[in-house]
């Protein structure tokens, strides 16, 4: 027998892959909102799944539990239900695809059809007044330290300055407050230093002054490895992570109902590392290294003192970075359209595992 978890749970990651690929069919992009999505449609396929199964002991409800289904009912119908339903609405260019998984792994005439069908839309429910990742109404601050937009690609915006702090979480209970980061001290100017010279392009390695050490080539192989954000048909670090968590599962041989709960944990805490993880970094807006570097001296930037003669050494006005690669695409190297900490990367896969 399939195990409705793991095939549902690869349809949602194929839904996220394709929306980061084909810009006809974008929906739910960027780490906030695809975080977002995969938890909708996991917690979804969890309560239907538990509430067919009917063992709260070792399955309690997610949300507050419905009225169990009639008998005869198919916690796989259930499952493939509310996976569809929640994925027919977050991805609603995407419909044909679920559609024709539906046919291939769903029973419309299962009691459990129905039980997930009101399910999922009860998880939708709860999540319908979520922000969106928009940046309308945000102004940037113009003070020194303050993330503001890549200067190589001006139009790029600001990636949802108010989800996080307008979301609710998924689990969480209470806030995680970070201490600020460092910053115009020793450990922030040896962090500056290194990155100017890790992370310069290519075309700039000839300017950097003695005594910054440049990236090796293999350090180049090495960051375009992990810069990952740019290439067609990968998808955002959530779909990643899941991709990993299924070969565990895979490989422990995991029951259905083992599956149901571990995939809506992780992704819950996925959910909810994104919410968590903006809202701080709105909070505390850190300037990314191509901001960063270039106004490094005080005297340039919109919030520059009086200039003189004694300029650092440490900035450099004309410096732009490797870039995450955007290599299925013409367009540019690109910086991110959200401040450096903490790091989104980090936070997801710390949920995650």
């Amino acid at each position: 027998m399939v195990d409705s978890i793991l095939f549902w749970n690869e349809v949602a990651l194929e839904a996220n892959k394709i929306s980061h690929t084909d810009d006809s069919k974008r929906e739910q992009n960027g780490p906030t909102l695809s975080s977002r999505a995969l938890a909708i449609v996991h917690l979804a396929m969890y309560d239907a799944y538990a509430g067919v199964v009917n063992d709260p002991t070792n399955l309690p409800p997610y949300a507050i539990a419905l009225p169990p289904p009639g008998g005869g009912a198919s916690p796989q119908a259930a499952v493939a239900a509310a996976a569809h339903t929640t994925l027919s609405c977050l991805y609603s260019k995407q419909k044909a695809f679920f559609d024709a998984k539906l046919a291939e792994q769903g029973d419309p005439s299962n009691p459990g059809h129905q039980f997930g069908l009101m399910v999922a839309q009860k998880i939708l429910d709860d999540r319908k007044d979520d922000p969106d990742d928009s940046d309308a109404g945000y102004e940037p601050s113009l003070e020194r330290g303050k993330h503001r937009v890549d200067p190589d690609n001006p139009m790029q915006g600001f990636n949802a300055p108010f989800y996080g702090a307008k979301s609710k979480g998924f689990a969480i209970t209470k806030r995680h407050e970070l201490n600020p980061p460092s910053f115009d001290n020793n450990e922030y100017l040896k962090a500056l230093r290194q990155v100017r010279g890790k992370g310069i392009a290519p075309e700039l390695m000839g300017t950097l002054p003695n005594g910054i050490d440049a990236r090796t080539a293999d350090e180049t192989l090495i960051g375009i490895f992990w810069a990952y954000d740019g290439a067609a048909g990968l998808g955002t670090p959530p779909r990643l992570y899941n991709q990993i968590v299924r070969r565990l599962a895979i490989a422990k041989g995991n029951t259905e109902a083992q599956n149901a709960r571990l995939f809506a944990l992780v992704n819950a805490a996925m959910g909810d590392a994104g919410i968590l993880a903006w809202d701080q970094k709105y909070i505390h807006d850190l300037w990314r290294p191509v901001v960063g570097i270039r106004e490094h001296d005080e005297s340039f930037g919109p919030a520059a003192t009086e200039a003189n003669n004694d300029i650092s050494n440490d900035g450099d006005p004309f410096w732009l970075p490797l870039g995450a690669p955007n290599s299925n695409s013409t367009k540019k190297n690109f910086t991110p359209n959200f401040p450096a900490y903490p790091s989104g990367h980090a936070t997801f896969g710390a949920a995650a595992f």
